[in-house]
């Protein structure tokens, strides 16, 4: 366990409420170690890895990546690109939630796409597990992978929450070139 305290903030957005966690990062930046639809942290926790998993977490007034969070829900859902993520877990799955940044809004993957753009298109199901497994909802856009038939599949955060971020980002994602 890492002994160094995390924060926390909790913001509305148009599905409900958001709760980010953080902590600091080796250049002194917020580092995103798990977020969700939620208004109470204790949800969170235990979905961060244990090597990772903070001792306590202090309530913050506010963090810097909620302005990202009011930036994307305004329309810019290019703004979580760029906002750093810590989370560990095996190879498959910490190479599979890189991958997972690399899904383009508004674009969204089946599984099977999904495990294909891993580089293991017959790992269907541990491409699922990855995006069950992701803590980091929103900034690892899990929501942005589907069920092979088109259906929403699973999302901790239910479906009604996927669906809106799907739309959103189908609203507002730049036009593909």
């Amino acid at each position: 366990m890492s002994t160094a305290p995390a924060r926390f903030a909790c913001t509305a957005t148009p599905p409900g409420p958001f709760t980010v966690v953080v902590t600091t990062g080796p250049d002194g930046e917020d580092v995103v170690l798990a977020s969700g639809w939620t208004d109470d942290v204790s949800d969170l926790l235990p979905v961060v890895h244990r090597s990772l998993r903070p001792t306590w977490v202090e309530r913050a007034d506010t963090l810097p990546v909620l302005d990202v969070v009011a930036a994307f829900t305004a329309g810019d859902v290019a703004a979580i690109d760029a906002v750093p993520v810590r989370q560990r877990s095996g190879p498959f799955l910490t190479d599979a939630w890189e991958v997972l940044r690399t899904v383009p809004a508004g674009q969204p993957d089946t599984y099977a796409e999904f495990a294909a753009r891993c580089g293991r298109p017959s790992a269907i199901r541990a491409a699922a597990g990855a995006c069950a497994r992701n803590a980091a909802a929103l900034f690892v856009p899990c929501h942005r992978v589907l069920a092979t038939g088109g259906g929403l599949g699973g999302f901790r955060w239910g479906t009604p929450v996927k669906r809106w971020l799907l739309d959103h980002e189908a609203e507002h994602a730049p036009v593909a070139a």
